[in-house]
């Protein structure tokens, strides 16, 4: 579907055109008109479907409407990552209209809190707040949320899972009880249900692609002893020149450090990013690895959900997620808005029991690769004798692809991986 056909203002559609989108994606297809029919809202769908612009651009439509100038949104988000990604993209959808935008989220200066203070207190149209440091402003008197119009909870579910429960139930107790409530989710446990009965009015439910990663991510593993997988690495990356943007995630902070180390020792040009660092050192490395000034970002998980970095050719689990739903969201960074890409896992002798519930969870066998001869064997392929991890999402029972299945794939994987992955344009 066209954008054109979502009746949207022309301003609007201006900005979209500018920003190159052309077609809406499944969930904006079915998310926005319910909303413009002011309609509550739960939408489940994977990451990189487009669920931002899904909510952004028909409140954005509706306040360009009003020349008021009070917070009428109230955006809540489980992370300042995705809290500056967020308005980043209402600044761009908003170019050629009145409306403004802030982000409030922890870990700044002194300085940055005044910030915050004067867009609460004087009127900034939307607000995109983390849930502790909006907490923190509320706790101080000054903030009022009477004219709020729309209360949007975007990654739901990654909220619950870092115990915002209790915080977002505090926060909606200033809100108006007459208002518009849209929840924005990648899974649907059931605290999400549970928080939905209580904040959400006879909503819409929408459901795309739950829990599968999207249909351009062509994913593989290799199966490594733990001192194998750098090395592997290495040759992976030196076999594939023309490959510009590589995202690796690692389990530990630590782990972090030694692959950024192991992979500068080659001649790569790499970066880490964890909690460790400070905001403007981490907005530095995205800046870098945005621009491909950097060709390889080393992450933990703080960027599996909520960073939009778009044309990621290739996305590398150093360490199998330890949850199968995160498998999803790590994968998904590839791929974005129906493009193509690249998911290797390297999976160790102790993680295969967790690989083989991820594939019970997305519903079939990922193809495993044999290891460059130079490398020497890694572990047989034996998930009965690996240790038991994950302590919640049980896998779900699912069509299992065959061997030869996986088999067949192969001469796909490698047609691909030499070649840079096509893209396309969808927001």
């Amino acid at each position: 579907m066209k954008f054109q056909e979502l009746h949207l203002s022309d301003n609007l559609l201006e900005a979209i055109s500018f920003m190159g989108f052309e077609e809406a994606t499944p969930i904006q297809e079915q998310a926005i008109p319910a909303i413009q029919q002011h309609k509550d809202l739960i939408a489940c769908a994977q990451t990189g479907t487009g669920k931002t612009a899904a909510f952004i651009l028909p409140v954005l439509d509706e306040l360009a409407k009003d020349n008021t100038h009070e917070t009428k949104v109230l955006v809540i988000v489980p992370t300042r990552e995705l809290a500056l990604q967020i308005d980043q993209q209402i600044q761009g959808f908003a170019y050629f209209t009145p409306v403004e935008s802030m982000a409030i989220y922890g870990g700044g200066t002194g300085s940055e809190w005044d910030q915050q203070k004067r867009a609460l207190t004087s009127g900034t149209e939307i607000i995109v707040a983390t849930p502790g440091k909006l907490i923190s402003h509320l706790n101080m008197g000054y903030v009022k949320f009477d004219h709020v119009k729309y209360l949007i909870l975007d990654e739901a579910d990654r909220m619950l899972d870092m115990g915002f429960y209790d915080d977002i139930q505090k926060i909606i107790t200033y809100l108006p009880k007459e208002r518009q409530t849209l929840m924005f989710s990648a899974t649907m446990p059931p605290k999400i249900k549970q928080l939905a009965s209580k904040a959400l009015k006879n909503p819409v439910e929408i459901t795309i692609g739950l829990s599968k990663p999207a249909e351009g991510v062509l994913q593989a593993a290799y199966l490594t002893y733990e001192n194998q997988k750098t090395p592997l690495i290495i040759h992976l990356l030196a076999d594939k020149p023309d490959v510009k943007s590589i995202l690796i995630f690692s389990s530990t902070k630590k782990k972090v450090n030694d692959i950024v180390r192991g992979l500068r020792g080659k001649g790569f040009q790499v970066e880490g990013i964890s909690s460790d660092l400070e905001q403007n050192q981490r907005e530095e490395v995205l800046r870098g690895f945005r621009s491909k000034r950097v060709r390889v970002l080393v992450a933990t998980d703080v960027l599996s959900r909520g960073i939009d970095i778009k044309d990621i050719d290739i996305v590398i689990n150093y360490d199998v997620p330890g949850d199968a739903e995160d498998y999803v969201h790590r994968v998904g960074r590839t791929a974005r808005a129906a493009t193509s890409g690249l998911a290797i896992t390297l999976i160790n002798e102790n993680d295969m029991r967790s690989f083989q519930q991820i594939e019970a969870l997305i519903g079939y066998d990922v193809m495993k690769l044999p290891l460059p001869a130079e490398l020497g064997e890694g572990p047989k392929w034996n998930p009965k004798s690996a240790p038991r991890r994950f302590s919640r999402n049980s896998p779900r029972k699912g069509k299992q692809h065959s061997r030869n299945h996986s088999h067949e794939n192969q001469k796909k994987f490698h047609r691909k991986s030499r070649n840079k992955p096509p893209r396309g344009k969808k927001s």
